[in-house]
């Protein structure tokens, strides 16, 4: 297990990235190139355009959003890959962290997909849900490190988890909600990284409980 901010090496999160930002600030400026790549589940279902699952992630609404999921990534993708680099090595580790990557794209869709297939108008895109699944396999390696809530509070990471699992459980659950989020994608992209890890490497479930068992309710504190 990898421990403090040094990562030695992170080719695969660097990849995703800079293509990314590249895919999305072309598709900034070319109406046509994003709406042959958005999420249509719709064009999805009747079109079998199905790579729209994985090209809606590689494209964002606004600077704002493209931005929040880059650094985002940066921050936790980074950590996950070096750990499963630092597990099965640089070429096994580093292909099991691209699938986990392209199929939490396609995971996190799928809810969105199976409720707007009959929906003509309907449409989303980002990369949230696979980064929500980076972010929750961080959780699943650190469990006690503090994270930012709201940039400010820091709090364990497990804690700030389970707020954000609750947050949009019951978001994605408000049937007439303003916010254009998919809230769906971020709930599923988040437990389909607790999953994947905890299938590819079985024994950081064993680490998560060590973790917890030596983890002081004092610790919650920020100070």
């Amino acid at each position: 297990m990898l421990n403090g901010l040094f990562i030695p090496g992170s080719m695969v999160t660097s990849t995703i990235l800079i293509a990314t930002v590249g895919i999305s600030i072309w598709a900034f400026g070319n109406e046509s190139l994003m709406r042959k790549l958005v999420m249509s589940p719709y064009a999805a279902k009747n079109k079998k355009e199905y790579h729209r699952f994985i090209t809606s992630g590689f494209i964002h609404a606004d600077w704002m959003h493209l931005a929040f999921n880059m650094f985002s990534l940066m921050l936790f993708g980074r950590m996950v890959e070096a750990n499963l680099v630092y597990s099965y090595g640089a070429e096994l580790g580093s292909g099991l962290y691209l699938l986990m990557y392209l199929s939490a794209l396609v995971v996190s869709d799928l809810p969105t997909f199976n409720k707007n297939k009959n929906n003509t108008y309907y449409s989303s895109l980002g990369a949230s849900g696979a980064v929500s699944a980076m972010v929750f396999a961080f959780i699943l390696f650190e469990p006690t490190q503090k994270l930012l809530l709201f940039m400010v509070l820091p709090i364990p990471g497990f804690l700030l988890g389970l707020m954000y699992l609750a947050y949009s459980y019951y978001q994605a659950k408000q049937p007439n909600r303003l916010d254009n989020v998919n809230h769906d994608a971020h709930l599923y992209g988040a437990l389909y990284g607790l999953a994947f890890i905890a299938v590819v490497r079985p024994i950081t479930l064993l680490e998560f409980l060590q973790k917890m068992s030596n983890f002081s309710l004092f610790e919650i504190l920020p100070f």
